[in-house]
């Protein structure tokens, strides 16, 4: 399929500024480019207009993301979507992951940030293709949303690509409610955060498949519990894997990446390691 055939499967939506109102949760805390009407509400009372527009514009979100994976499902790339608090860990991951499967995995990288650059240029050295999306210029979402991702895949050679991660922007609330066509969403909880956040953002670790718990070289410095962490994440969603790892240290890592290279063996039809030519 030519590039602007792709073009054509994408349906009409508002632009990705106005993806900002989440699945019913009532009107969002940052600013919403004009769709949270600032009147009192009336007396027992809610804004079905309010409520209409917010479900319309998660259906345009979800269109896209349809599209997004049928294009990925074409080219067999398996797509992770990495979210977390800001500062757990989802770059100093990447980095990580990258120096360890340099020559094993065509490995492609979509940046998500509201502002400036720096984590695409700290991947940089690692030699794979990367793409930023900033979304100040749509008046600074939390997360990314279906359109923007889609128009980064327009930047990669997805036939050159086994898998595709994507580092959504920093919240631990937000991106678990935007469907961006990813095959798995992945949440990362660094020990340094506390064993009270899945209670607390229960939805991200709800929405995703598997847990990885980041900076565990810091466990000896730390009055934390990571048999708690792992017990408060179970109550959420008992099925996730829940796996602690050090960038720092690659205590781990192992784990997490064998669990990436089996997602792509089962995404492209492989029965063993990546052939050479990967």
């Amino acid at each position: 399929m030519m590039p602007n055939d792709r073009a054509t499967l994408l349906p009409p939506a508002p632009p990705p500024a106005s993806l900002r109102h989440h699945r019913g949760r009532g009107p969002h805390e940052h600013n919403d480019a004009g769709f949270s009407d600032p009147r009192p509400l009336p007396s027992g009372g809610a804004r079905t207009t309010s409520v209409e527009v917010r479900t319309n514009l998660l259906a345009a979100n979800d269109r896209y993301a349809e599209v997004i994976r049928a294009r990925l499902r074409e080219h067999g790339v398996f797509t992770a979507n990495l979210m977390s608090s800001p500062g757990a860990g989802k770059t100093a991951l990447l980095e990580a992951t990258l120096a360890r499967l340099s020559g094993k995995l065509r490995v492609g990288i979509i940046e998500g940030d509201i502002e400036t650059t720096a984590d695409t240029d700290r991947l940089a050295p690692y030699g794979v293709p990367v793409v930023q999306i900033n979304t100040g210029p749509f008046g600074g979402d939390c997360h990314l949303a279906a359109p923007l991702v889609a128009g980064a895949l327009d930047k990669l050679d997805l036939g050159a690509l086994d898998a595709l991660i994507v580092e959504n922007v920093g919240n631990l609330v937000c991106p678990a409610e935007f469907d961006i066509g990813e095959d798995r969403k992945v949440v990362l909880l660094s020990v340094t955060e506390g064993e009270d956040k899945p209670l607390k953002y229960p939805l991200m670790f709800h929405e995703a498949r598997l847990a990885l718990v980041t900076k565990i070289d810091l466990l000896p410095y730390l009055d934390v519990d990571l048999d708690l962490i792992r017990a408060n994440i179970a109550r959420i969603n008992p099925q996730i894997p829940v796996f602690p790892v050090s960038a720092r240290n690659g205590e781990g890592l192992d784990v997490w990446l064998d669990w990436l290279l089996q997602e792509v063996r089962t995404k492209r039809g492989w029965h063993t390691d990546p052939p050479p030519s990967a």
